[in-house]
């Protein structure tokens, strides 16, 4: 059964967000959905935008519910408020349907966000019928033509191979969204950024995200000697669970490890940045450091895991040459994205960040701490492959600092181009907080061309 034929209705058509679509598989391109793949705030906001401006679209969510992958950190409290996470399209049409709004200033958890904002969002009538879930996208081709070949292709059609409920079935459409994020892709604890076998055969003793410390997973971890790998703001918040709990038992032991030269480049802009529970973040680390509740090794370089009498050593350079003793590892060493499914498709992706490659200057942690990146939307986002782009988290592809509402714009704007009116597409504005933080020298391009954003770590 087609996408179509799912959503018939009593006039013959099969009627799409605001847009008849012509009955069974004789559609012209035009009229055709945009495929979005992932449904998760970037994805559901371009579907916003996309019903707003009476445009047909379907999206492909791997999970049960939208915002799946949020759920996993359910527990962890943003450190942006609500006025950063609730896009404007996504409220005209929740408040059109009854929504009642949460306060601006309130900081919700990822649960929250899910329950309050994502979950609303994909039960209204103008999106609701248009979501497949547990829906695994396996490749995008352009129709009947191989990657290699270029006469006619930007005239085609894209042909979406998805795994819904474990059965194959075969979508067209006449765009591509690709929000489908960086989450179920952890980079490996090892500093080469190579999966190894020492890490593999020790998974049961590895952790990749943030885990519930003080609640699922509190057995794992009390009283164990517990090693956080990472310097950003996922260590950060695990780093903080960890010490709530080793207050409750004093034999909880916490190694941090990072690969900065000093811990005081972890502390970020304190009580210079503008949001204050990212700020918050940093004065609360350097705190537990100053009061001993935390060893921390920095720098350091794990290059080997070995297992000993049921604990973990581990092997590095640096600071120390050997861990020894752990029983637990929490790796927030960031994730990378996937672009396995877009093997058929012509992307620019930067060969280093991973970034869609127009980002990649701007967010470039080699160069610069910036992670505020300047206003970029559809013209920054467009690949070789005519009507395809890749946005949210992934757009930034191994760069460690994203804000939802940098997605919000990128996909408004590329909406915007999809529709045509290239007028607001070129229009881009992004009003983000600035992080009170920058390693750049004054000359920089990030912090001397982007005062009003700012810069991050």
């Amino acid at each position: 059964m087609s996408y179509y034929e799912t959503n018939k209705q009593d006039n013959g058509k099969a009627t799409c967000c605001g847009g008849d679509i012509v009955k069974g598989n004789q559609h012209t391109e035009q009229s055709l959905p945009v495929a979005i793949i992932g449904g998760g705030p970037v994805g559901l906001a371009a579907a916003a935008h996309l019903s707003l401006r009476g445009e047909s679209f379907v999206i492909f969510e791997a999970g049960a519910a939208v915002g799946s992958n949020i759920l996993k950190w359910g527990h962890v409290r943003l450190f942006s408020p609500w006025q950063y996470n609730v896009d404007k399209a996504a409220r005209k049409l929740l408040e059109s349907n009854g929504w009642k709004a949460p306060d601006d200033a309130g900081l919700p958890t990822g649960q929250q966000l899910v329950e309050t904002y994502l979950a609303p969002l994909a039960e209204i009538p103008e999106i609701k019928n248009h979501i497949w879930y547990h829906s695994n996208v396996k490749a995008i081709s352009r129709k009947g033509l191989s990657k290699i070949k270029t006469s006619g292709r930007d005239e085609l059609p894209f042909s979406v191979y998805v795994e819904i409920d474990g059965k194959p079935k075969q979508f067209e459409a006449r765009a591509i969204i690709d929000a489908t994020g960086t989450w179920d892709h952890p980079n490996p604890s090892l500093s080469d950024g190579v999966w190894t076998e020492s890490e593999k055969s020790n998974a049961a003793h590895f952790f990749y995200g943030i885990p519930d410390i003080l609640g699922s997973h509190k057995q794992r971890y009390v009283g164990k000697h517990v090693l956080v790998v990472g310097g950003g703001h996922s260590a950060l918040n695990t780093l903080l669970e960890l010490q709530d709990l080793k207050i409750e038992e004093p034999r909880t032991h916490i190694t941090w490890v990072m690969r900065k030269q000093s811990v005081t480049e972890a502390y970020g802009g304190q009580d210079n940045d503008s949001l204050p529970a990212r700020g918050d973040l940093g004065t609360r680390i350097q705190k537990m450091v100053d009061e001993g509740l935390v060893d921390v090794v920095t720098p350091f370089h794990i290059s080997n895991f070995e297992l000993e009498n049921g604990q973990i050593n581990v092997i590095g350079a640096g600071k120390a040459d050997k861990i020894v003793g752990v029983d637990e590892i929490i790796s927030n060493t960031g994730s990378r994205p996937d672009f396995a499914f877009l093997r058929e498709l012509r992307i620019n992706i930067d060969a280093a960040i991973e970034s869609v490659a127009e980002l990649a200057p701007l967010i470039d942690p080699n160069e610069h701490s910036c992670g505020t990146v300047r206003p970029h939307g559809e013209k920054e986002l467009r690949q070789p492959e005519k009507n395809l782009y890749i946005v949210g988290v992934k757009s930034y592809g191994r760069a460690p600092t994203f804000l939802l509402a940098t997605g919000y714009e990128q996909v408004r704007s590329v909406v915007a181009g999809l529709t045509g009116d290239w007028e607001d597409a070129s229009s881009v504005e992004l009003d983000l907080p600035e992080t009170g933080v920058c390693s750049l020298q004054a000359t920089s391009a990030c912090c001397e061309e982007t005062p009003k954003i700012g810069c991050s770590n």
